[in-house]
This record gives C-alpha cells, structure tokens and sequence, in this order.
C-alpha cells in the first residue's frame, strides 16, 4: 500500500490506542497548545496543520503535512533529562521520515507567540518537499 506522504501509520492494534490517546489530547489541550493552534489553523498561510496527528507511532502536536513540518509544544517535564533523550529519539525518527521537527517551550508561545509565528512562517516557506 502506497501513501501519499510517504510515511507509515501505526500496526492495527497499536494504532487504534494511538487514535483514542489522539482525540482525548483535542479535547484537552493544554494553553500552550491552544494559544498556538488559534493562530495556525486559521492562518493565511494557505497550508493547513493537522493537531495531535498519528505519524507512525507517535502522536504529534501539529503537522503540516504538505510541508512535512510538525510542530512541537515542550512543556516544563520535557526539560528533564529522561524526556530530553525521548524528544531526541523522537526527533530523529520523525526527521527519517521526512519530516522537519521544530519545538517551541511553553514559555516561548507565552512571552513571544509573534517570534515563534514569523519563524513558523519562514519555515513553511521553505520548499520542504
């Protein structure tokens, strides 16, 4: 079976607890991630970002799938050392696919939301493909 996107979904029964994980974070988001969110969906950017989106086994943030960018909101565990190693692993599995991973901690999106807007426009203004 062929993607479009060149990327593969979870196995079945993998997938299936991935979807429930995926559509419990919508309906909670953190602020972090509907601060960001209110400005990307709706964007002028004409791409459109998917929000907790299955990519092989992980859940992510956000992905613009016609970019190949996906967006990541670190909140403060995500600076311990444990998760730090995770978010690398993460990070290079992704990119192997293809995709470019960029984060942005909670308190960036707080104190510089116009920063990390113009620096997500630059990016998808990139030719990813």
């Amino acid at each position: 079976m062929s993607f479009k996107y060149k990327y593969n979904y979870a196995s079945p029964d993998r997938y299936r607890m991935l979807k429930e994980f995926a559509k419990k974070n919508r309906q909670f988001q953190t602020d972090a991630e509907s601060l960001i969110w209110k400005h990307i969906r709706n964007s002028n950017s004409g791409v459109k970002f998917n929000r907790q989106y299955i990519i092989g086994d992980y859940i992510v943030d956000f992905v613009c799938l016609e970019k190949r960018l996906i967006i990541e909101i670190d909140g403060g565990y995500h600076s311990e050392y444990e998760q730090i190693q995770k978010d690398e692993q993460r990070t290079e599995n992704l990119e192997a696919m293809g995709f470019k991973v960029v984060r942005y901690t909670n308190e960036e999106l707080f104190t510089d939301i116009d920063v990390v807007l113009n620096n997500i426009q630059q990016l998808l203004k990139n030719d990813q493909q």
